[in-house]
């Protein structure tokens, strides 16, 4: 090996050497780490958190009277960087006992929203749903998976509701969550199905 071969051969190991140890790359966090920083969604949510007074409603029908339930309490923690809702009666409320779960996250890595609800009160299972984006005016917008719907009469419906959440927030006290719903019976038409109403607990 020529003499000048011998020296590049070593400063490329060197440099290959400085390369791998270099402190300032060494510091340079992974995408998982970066992904796993609060932004600034997260940083909103938190904000959320604490107990919350809800009026509940529910159309059953496009135009018709609105069921509504009052005395209901919303609490609100975060597990990390989602947003857990459980919500119940009062010991108060003149309302069946219930439970509702929710969870809201923004998803980093896709840029979007993810939310999915629980609640005891229908049997509507679980209910997954997902933004096409990042929150615009304000507003999440999320989309249900499409879901059986058991109906309120006497006998099973079963028929396929398509449905949507808006969430927003006019102010740091109060939450307004509304779902309008599809039901696939043929008419193709969409109205609010239910409204709840969140006012900050002092």
């Amino acid at each position: 090996m020529r003499k000048i071969d011998a020296v590049l051969l070593v400063f490329l190991f060197g440099l290959a050497g400085f390369i791998v140890i270099s402190p300032s790359r060494a510091a340079d966090p992974s995408a998982a780490e970066r992904m796993s920083q609060a932004g600034p969604e997260e940083e909103e949510l938190k904000k959320q958190t604490g107990s919350w007074d809800v009026v509940a409603s529910l159309w059953p029908a496009p135009g018709a009277e609105p069921i509504v339930a009052r005395g209901l309490v919303a609490e609100r923690t975060m597990i990390g960087p989602i947003l857990q809702e459980i919500m119940r009666p009062a010991p108060d409320a003149q309302v069946p006992d219930f439970t509702r779960l929710d969870y809201l996250n923004f998803d980093r890595v896709e840029g979007r929203w993810k939310y999915v609800s629980m609640d005891t009160r229908f049997p509507v299972s679980i209910m997954p749903a997902r933004s096409f984006g990042s929150a615009a005016g304000g507003k999440i917008d999320v989309q249900f998976e499409p879901q059986g719907f058991v109906g309120f009469g006497p006998e099973v419906e079963g028929r396929f509701m398509i449905s949507d959440m808006a969430i927003s927030s006019p102010d740091p006290d109060h939450v307004l969550k509304e779902q309008h719903v599809m039901m696939a019976n043929g008419t193709g038409k969409s109205w609010l199905f239910v409204r709840y109403e969140y006012t900050r607990r002092k």
